[in-house]
């Protein structure tokens, strides 16, 4: 029998944090109650996104995306696996091998949230573990990029409702 010095089916986990100064009520609706609607924008390197079993985030719920990853298209169906308010939102791929997972907590007496985001590949290609370490990399790299968009998104909403309640 041949031993190989690394395991196909380790995952290879991304993950960031980031503290955003809004109540834990807020991210959460943001980014979980509205989850279906707010995914594309913080995930830019989707093109095309379709919930298949409508918007509501429960269960079970599915969705199909197509990312443009390294100049390639990727088309993937995801379904969410975990939904508990104000706590967590997971998701696995249904069509490959990942979870993204959002965790919520609460900071500074409930007047800011932090928020958590990771991303694990289940199983890597024989072929692709020599790239793990680049790949953790990659994958590191799009989770801060994730919770720094989230973030940058919160705020903009914040204040594009405040220009248009200053303006009526």
């Amino acid at each position: 029998m041949i031993t190989l010095p690394f395991d196909s089916t380790k995952p290879v986990k991304g993950q960031a944090s980031i503290l955003i100064n809004k109540p834990i009520n807020e991210v959460f609706h943001f980014v979980g109650e509205q989850f279906f609607d707010n995914y594309p924008k913080w995930a830019l390197e989707v093109t095309e996104f379709e919930p298949l079993n409508g918007k509501q985030v429960v269960i079970g719920a599915k969705a199909r995306q197509v990312r443009k990853d390294q100049g390639q298209e990727i088309q993937s169906i995801f379904e969410i696996t975990d939904a508990q308010p104000f706590k967590k939102i997971s998701f696995q791929g249904v069509t490959h091998p990942y979870r993204n997972t959002y965790l919520f907590d609460i900071e500074n007496n409930k007047d800011s949230t932090l928020l958590t985001f990771s991303f694990e590949l289940l199983e890597l290609e024989l072929f692709m573990r020599p790239f793990e370490k680049l790949i953790r990399s990659a994958i590191e790299e799009g989770a801060e990029n994730t919770v720094e968009n989230i973030k940058n998104l919160i705020s903009e909403t914040e204040h594009s409702g405040k220009r248009f309640h200053e303006m009526h």
